[in-house]
């Protein structure tokens, strides 16, 4: 029998569980959202933007009752007193991949030198503004090539998919989490990062203080961080937390 996640208290009609979220997990949380409202009966609205001007919109005060972002992103709003530490629940891990445009020849990168030659080789690199960007910039920095590629880097703006630049030609190379990558049109994913080098970033969800609808919030997010999830996080890339 499955599991029902609903409110006790709870009355129809309800307002719509508001969330904001960064773009790695925009369709991951559709699919679940649209999973919890079959199962509940409660409706969910979701607004994905880049992971910077999300915090910055919940720091702004805009109203919403769940965030789901990069942990540290979370654990800083959490510190802020912005979202409530005891509601915390992690959903998923996710890795970088590399991708080029269709048609073209895939660069090699199966351990951590072949990636630097490919990066070395590449007429243009693309990444974002997010976790995965991070972590590429020190891992560039580490292997001493900054400066050698810093005029071939495109950097794409928050709420513009890597995949996107890729498949208009924009970008040679790019390297997004796999989850942003995997459903655009127009590009060949060469593969995940090797292990040596991969970045795994851990996405986080949390109830804002000002929530009004506490008790739904919390059932969606046990939704979300249960095994019931577990299929749709893997259908989008990505490793249930």
């Amino acid at each position: 029998m499955a599991t029902m996640y609903t409110s006790s208290t709870a009355t129809a009609p309800w307002v719509p569980l508001a969330i904001i979220s960064s773009m790695a997990t925009r369709q991951l949380l559709s699919d679940l959202s649209a999973a919890y409202t079959n199962r509940a009966g409660h409706s969910v609205n979701i607004t994905s933007v880049g992971g910077v001007d999300a915090v910055h919109r919940v720091k702004a005060g805009e109203a919403f009752d769940v965030v789901v972002l990069a942990t540290d992103a979370i654990d800083q709003l959490i510190g802020a007193g912005l979202l409530r530490g005891n509601s915390k629940v992690d959903l998923v891990h996710s890795g970088i991949a590399a991708a080029v445009r269709a048609g073209s020849p895939p660069p090699h990168i199966a351990d951590e030198d072949a990636v630097r030659q490919a990066v070395l080789g590449a007429s243009t690199l693309g990444y974002s503004t997010g976790p995965s960007g991070v972590a590429l910039v020190e891992l560039f920095d580490r292997w001493g090539i900054s400066d050698q590629i810093r005029n071939r880097v495109v950097i794409a703006p928050p709420g513009v998919s890597v995949g996107s630049l890729v498949a208009s030609g924009a970008v040679a190379l790019g390297f997004q989490q796999l989850s942003e990558l995997i459903h655009v049109e127009g590009i060949a994913i060469v593969g995940p990062l090797p292990q040596a080098i991969q970045v795994t970033t851990t996405f986080s969800a949390a109830i804002t203080t000002a929530c009004k609808q506490t008790e739904a919030a919390r059932a969606l997010l046990a939704y979300m961080a249960s095994a019931d999830a577990a299929p749709a996080k893997r259908s989008q890339g990505m490793v249930p937390a």
